[in-house]
């Protein structure tokens, strides 16, 4: 059965040390980058759970329809086209390889998955079975023997 948005805040205070949420909670309290996972040892869940608490702390839930979840999304990865619109593909390659431009991308990209995080989270999609489906769809669209090295 799905959990509500108020079972779901309810269990952001109720952490207990040992729990994925009680490590969530940690990073949420002391964001030092000793406490940042990387993507091997982060699952989606705590990467929602991080949105669930942030929209919670804040009282923002009202605000996060999927209009706006969905608007917000778009907006921000404008943000991201600017740090390349210009370029190449080259330029655009070469520009990742700077630190100081890979840095500012990844903050545009944040933005980008913590608003998909956040509309999973208000339209209750589970984002690991709606990328895999959609990826089983995408394979049998496009087959590799068809398209490899091609577009479409």
């Amino acid at each position: 059965m799905p959990s509500t948005a108020s079972d779901r805040q309810g269990d952001v205070h109720s952490m207990t040390s040992n729990t994925p949420k009680a490590l969530t909670a940690a990073m949420i309290e002391n964001p030092a980058q000793d406490n940042v996972k990387d993507d091997a040892h982060t699952t989606v869940e705590e990467l929602r759970e991080l949105c669930r608490r942030f929209v919670a702390e804040r009282e923002w839930a009202v605000y996060h329809s999927p209009k706006n979840l969905a608007m917000s999304i778009a907006i921000e990865a404008a943000e991201i086209m600017e740090h390349v619109q210009w370029l190449t593909g080259d330029e655009s390659r070469a520009l990742v390889r700077d630190a100081e431009a890979r840095s500012a991308l990844a903050d545009e990209l944040a933005d980008v998955v913590i608003y998909c995080l956040m509309l999973a989270n208000s339209a209750e999609i589970d984002v690991s079975q709606a990328v895999q489906a959609k990826l089983a769809r995408n394979q049998r669209r496009f087959p590799p023997d068809v398209v490899r090295g091609r577009l479409g």
